[in-house]
């Protein structure tokens, strides 16, 4: 019977011996023992262990209803805080939400000074159609009972609702939760929370300045404000907003991990790195900080330090290793160290990474000259079937790369006779059509795809930028243009599209304004063929000149850039 006793006690977490006399033991600590007399002195009868017993030996063997049905009946009869408590975790792991409300409820009514009961209740009512009401109830009563842990409920607020999909009513309950504590920053951080989750960012940065008026520099209320600048557009303003902080409190890991996150957004990518470097130093085995030096020193083309920190993450246990061989790949691509690359891309195991590592393994061995054995890889690949669609769009690009755009065509063509209306298929196909000058079925295909996916931006800007290209049919070029970026307003190569028709049309002014907010997005070669052309047209040759120049420094092969530069400046 000794050893049922202590099964059940262990099974409960529990530090008493219900009704049964223990060993003599030292006397328990005044807290303890205060506790001990408040739970209920529960008779261990045969009933209860019984109970007991079964609930465990069920969920032992995996039939969770059952162990679910015995702890509530459990904590139904004897009305221990403690049963409540292990009835309402087994019943959330069986996702029996009914009865995990129910054993919460008993939970927070037995054990009435639990914050934490309280809390949980809470965000399970929370979970529940039509029970706002009571959460509300709840909540406001933990607030209440609770003055000298307020602040750190008020911050948690928020996350009581997190299952709620009406986030207009949960903005609601949180202003007439903080009404009794405008006086208090944190309240104003909940209705700040509450605000951005109901898609109002006025209010929401509105509500965070008021808790910075209540507590100037208050990191966790500059952070937040940060977060809303920029998800509202105003990166440099975030950006400022957490560098002048850092400015005031340099110890400040969280406002430097920010700080370093905002310039990448902005693409300040040296500065970035020189944040994280700086986080590195003072947490020299931190592996996503490793990860995150090694990737900024690839975009910044210092392959050493990306090699280095990047197998310095994947040695020290870094849980998305595959990615970060498959940066390792890329890296090595890069510096032309075709051995290396592969042998990193051969290393990736199956999971997410391993498809695009067996594209990769293709390309590096199509641009080694080796063809063959390219496409065989491809076609070696175990893949489902639309993946099998993109190994062989993928095989149609390393054909088209190597100068075989009839073979490219040829095999996407015959693909498209088992499945005409496949709309990737068909734009790939006209994009090959129009490199070997056919034309009519370039534009017939792309009007089709048109039909098929009215949204498809990127067929309207080829279309148009066909037309454009070669000087015909201007108006209509400009129109498919003008809604492909309706439907993408910023697309680089689309704003491409447009400024190359508007200098068809000899408005180079007008085309000078797209073609450079193009090329501020994105630095592409023939983007810089396009910008520089105008410059160029405008009297600008030194503009154009140190376009060409930047563009050729990074893009020296790119034979459209090449023949413009040679055109026009001849060289």
């Amino acid at each position: 019977m000794n050893r049922l006793i202590s099964l059940f006690a262990s099974g409960l977490g529990l530090t008493v011996a219900l009704a049964f006399p223990a060993p003599a033991q030292a006397a328990p600590a005044p807290d303890e023992a205060a506790a001990a007399a408040s739970l209920p002195a529960q008779e261990l009868s045969a009933r209860t262990l019984y109970t007991f017993l079964l609930a465990e030996i069920a969920g032992a063997r995996g039939e969770i209803g059952i162990a679910v049905q015995a702890y509530a009946d459990l904590a139904q009869r004897t009305r221990d805080p403690r049963i409540a408590r292990r009835a309402m975790e087994i019943a959330l792991f069986a996702r029996d939400m009914p009865a995990a409300v129910e054993a919460a409820r008993i939970w927070s009514e037995t054990e009435p000074g639990s914050d934490e009961a309280r809390r949980i209740l809470a965000g399970l009512l929370a979970g529940g159609d039509g029970q706002l009401e009571q959460v509300q109830t709840q909540l406001a009563r933990l607030l209440a009972q609770s003055p000298e842990n307020v602040d750190n409920h008020l911050m948690g607020l928020n996350r009581a609702f997190s299952r709620v999909q009406d986030k207009e009513a949960v903005k609601g309950i949180v202003m007439r939760l903080t009404e009794p504590y405008t006086s208090h920053p944190e309240a104003h951080f909940a209705r700040a929370q509450a605000a951005v989750g109901a898609g109002d960012m006025m209010e929401s940065v509105a509500s965070i300045d008021t808790a910075l008026r209540l507590r100037p520099d208050w990191e966790p209320a500059i952070l937040f404000k940060a977060q809303l600048l920029s998800q509202s557009g105003a990166m440099q303003e975030a950006t400022k907003l957490v560098r002048e902080y850092l400015e005031r409190h340099p110890d400040s890991r969280n406002a430097r991990l920010a700080h370093a996150r905002a310039l990448v957004s902005t693409r300040q990518f040296e500065a970035a790195r020189k944040e994280f470097r700086q986080l590195l130093d003072g947490a020299p085995d931190d592996r996503e900080l490793m990860y995150a030096v090694g990737l900024l020193s690839a975009q910044l083309e210092d392959y050493d330090t990306a090699t280095t920190q990047l197998e310095r993450a994947l040695n020290a246990g870094h849980p998305d290793g595959d990615s970060i061989r498959l940066n390792l790949g890329q890296v090595a691509e890069r510096r032309k160290d075709s051995e290396t690359a592969l042998r990193w891309y051969r290393a990736v195991e199956p999971g997410p990474q391993h498809f695009d590592a067996q594209l990769r393994v293709a390309s590096v061995l199509a641009r080694d000259g080796k063809l063959k054995e390219a496409r065989e890889h491809l076609r070696g690949v175990k893949a489902d079937e639309p993946e099998r669609k993109r190994l062989l769009l993928a095989e149609a690009q390393l054909l088209r790369s190597a100068g075989k755009e009839a073979e490219a065509f040829d095999l996407i063509d015959g693909a498209l006779r088992d499945n005409a209306d496949d709309t990737d298929l068909l734009y790939e196909s006209s994009m090959l059509a129009e490199s070997l000058g056919k034309l009519d079925i370039m534009e017939g295909r792309l009007r089709k795809l048109i039909a098929l996916r009215p949204d498809f931006s990127h067929a309207y800007n080829a279309l148009g930028y066909s037309l454009a290209d070669r000087g015909v049919r201007l108006d209509e070029a400009e129109a498919l243009i003008v809604r492909a970026l309706e439907l993408t307003p910023d697309d680089p190569f689309i704003l491409d599209s447009m400024g190359w028709v508007r200098f068809r049309r000899n408005d180079a002014t007008g085309a000078l304004a797209h073609l450079e907010k193009a090329y501020g997005i994105r630095q592409d070669p023939e983007i810089a063929a396009h910008l520089g052309e105008v410059l160029w047209s405008l009297k600008r040759q030194s503009d154009a000149s140190r376009v060409w120049d930047e563009a050729l420094k990074s893009n020296p092969d790119n034979d459209a850039l090449k023949s413009v530069v040679k055109r026009l400046r001849g060289q």
